[in-house]
């Protein structure tokens, strides 16, 4: 979601935190600025530009700027909406200047006692009120001290943050402290930075430190310290900074979702490379440890919830475990019941979704101890915070639609089911080679189905007709059905919902006329005989059948029904080939609309507020 850049260095830093911006910007925003300290003028100024079009815009800016301090920031709109007056970073009083993410849960309280000591304010955002708050604790002291007031000031906070600071009057050095909110340090030859993301500062630093929670930090060209919750002077390890990914390029796609789409079987094939066997040791976890857990509780949310919604099946059908899936923004806010043997898994992209850090965090404080994480993201907090952990090898994903994190979230919650069935002596020798082989036989079989793009183009042009649209599946393919939906509505902004097809009489065939698209999923599996009769459920009523049907479902295209034929039914991995083509549907429908395919409006990629 937001992002922060800072650094202190040796040289102009401008170019810095415009290009940490640059690859921000994959998480999506609204709006971006920067701040900077000109230490060649008189009394040190602070500059500041931002703007609500891109960070390209803010470059064109920036050309006139210097500064060897400086602070920058992408906003994506919590607290007032998405205008310059609301855009980072703020500045109080012409002397603190700050950037943040997160949201403050007691502002409105603090901004009421800011209003009465005087304070002006020009934006709506919460953010405003931790500026004004370190301004009102900076000019108290005896002896200004940048680092004692911000310490003093989010003592004052609830909620979650990260934010740098500077001040006019200490031209030198910048202020971080995270809570909720990951920050990081990285450590250069010419300077020193922090960032909501290792990835804005790779190139910049060798080495790097993740803040802790409660961590306040306070660096300078030259060196850094940090302090933790208690005021205390601590150390935190010193890691490698992580390689700077592949280039993010587009090469010959229109967009990067279409790119994403179509690197799903070279993320299949990374991530199950080198497999040879199911068992905890893809997981990171000791053998003895893995005998522990007797049923196993999925938490995430989004598209994430919806590959656990599939894992379930896999879960219960091939290791015979209890499964329970939650959506993690509403698991901490009710009444549980935790099992000491119950495994935790958090599943998400980005390892930093703070719905899912909140609800790991709650599970741990209720009693959980055995956590895993499945993650695209190996320096990411839910990495560090569970037990246990399972990087899927997507590799960078800039489209805002989740696509290639979601197969390879599939694939890796699959490897979990087959290693817990393998511990309970439910998968033989041959059963494990013939599960292993179609593993490695996967990527051959998405080449096929993308293969079927042209068909599912002419499609979309149908539904750009549309303001609605239903999707359906059954089973293991109702989840599939579902994340179908959420990327038709994600990109394309067409309603759509999705609904167990058995549901249809139950009250959604109340809406089904002509003019209703009704996307169906109709793998070859054992109940495709139940599909096919609320199939012609929807038939009888007028309404419009677009069908994603295996090879010898024996489904027809006749007037009503229109049926794009996949190749045969893949067995257990099935659900991994039937979401390409509704990847596929949603995205070339956004296309036809012209809509901003890769910035969904409204939306963030990585979603770290509650």
């Amino acid at each position: 979601m937001c992002g922060i850049v800072g650094a202190v260095s040796k040289s102009n830093v401008v170019d810095t935190l415009i290009e940490g911006l640059r690859r921000l910007e994959y998480r999506g925003y609204d709006s971006c600025g920067f701040a900077v300290i000109d230490a060649t003028k008189t009394n040190h100024p602070l500059q500041r530009a931002r703007t609500t079009a891109r960070v390209a815009d803010l470059a064109k800016q920036a050309t006139e700027f210097n500064g060897h301090i400086g602070i920058a920031h992408t906003r994506w709109a919590t607290h007032g909406k998405p205008d310059t007056q609301n855009a980072h970073p703020h500045i109080s009083n012409d002397l603190i200047a700050l950037v943040h993410n997160g949201i403050i849960e007691n502002y409105e309280a603090l901004r009421e006692q800011l209003i009465a000591a005087g304070y002006q304010f020009s934006s709506e955002t919460d953010t405003e009120v931790i500026a004004h708050l370190v301004h009102r604790e900076y000019v108290k002291l005896a002896k200004p001290d940048l680092r004692e007031a911000v310490a003093a000031s989010i003592l004052q906070l609830k909620g979650a943050y990260a934010i740098a600071v500077i001040s006019q009057t200490e031209p030198k050095r910048l202020i971080g402290a995270r809570a909720g909110s990951p920050l990081i340090v990285a450590i250069g030859d010419d300077g020193h930075y922090v960032s909501s993301d290792a990835l804005a500062l790779a190139g910049k630093a060798q080495t790097m430190i993740y803040l802790e929670e409660g961590d306040l930090v306070a660096i300078s060209e030259g060196d850094f310290n940090v302090w933790d919750r208690g005021g205390k002077i601590v150390s935190r390890e010193i890691k490698p900074m992580p390689v700077q990914g592949e280039a993010v390029e587009l090469g010959p796609y229109q967009h990067f979702m279409q790119k994403e789409i179509f690197e799903q079987a070279r993320a299949a094939s990374d991530t199950i490379a080198h497999i040879s066997e199911f068992g905890p040791a893809l997981f990171a976890a000791d053998p003895k440890e893995w005998q522990a857990f007797d049923q196993i509780l999925l938490l995430a949310c989004g598209t994430s919830y919806y590959s656990a919604c599939v894992a379930k099946y896999w879960l219960e059908e091939i290791a015979r475990i209890p499964t329970q899936v939650e959506i993690a923004s509403e698991y901490r806010y009710r009444q549980s019941i935790p099992r000491s043997k119950t495994l935790v898994v958090v599943v998400s992209q980005s390892g930093e979704t703070a719905d899912t850090l909140a609800a790991l965090r709650h599970a741990k404080e209720l009693g959980h101890g055995m956590t895993l994480s499945i993650c695209n993201v190996a320096s990411s907090a839910m990495v560090r915070e569970t037990q246990w952990h399972f990087l899927t090898h997507a590799g960078t994903e800039v489209g805002v639609a989740s696509t290639k994190a979601f197969t390879t979230q599939l694939l890796a919650l699959y490897l979990l089911a087959c290693s817990i069935a393998k511990r309970k002596g439910l998968v033989s020798s041959d059963a494990e080679k013939k599960m292993l082989h179609d593993l490695r036989h996967l990527p051959q079989a998405i080449h096929a189905v993308l293969a079927l793009e042209p068909q599912i183009i002419s499609w979309s042009q149908l539904f750009i007709k549309c303001e609605n649209a239903l999707f359906l599946g059954r089973g293991i393919h109702f989840p599939i059905a579902l994340e179908g939906a959420l990327k038709l509505k994600e990109i394309s902004y067409i309603h759509a919902e999705a609904y167990p097809a058995g549901e249809l009489k139950h009250g959604p065939l109340a809406l089904v006329t002509e003019k209703m698209p009704v996307v169906t999923v109709a793998p070859n599996d054992t109940l495709l005989e139940k599909l096919k009769s609320n199939m012609q459920e929807v038939k009888a009523r007028g309404g419009q059948l677009f069908v994603f049907a295996d090879q010898g479902t024996h489904i027809k295209s006749e007037e009503g029904i229109r049926v794009i034929r996949l190749p045969e039914h893949y067995g257990d991995l099935s659900p991994i080939l039937h979401v390409i083509p509704l990847q596929l549907l949603a995205y070339h429908t956004a296309c036809a609309l012209e809509t901003d395919v890769d910035k969904p409006r409204n939306l963030a990629k990585s979603v770290t507020v509650e």
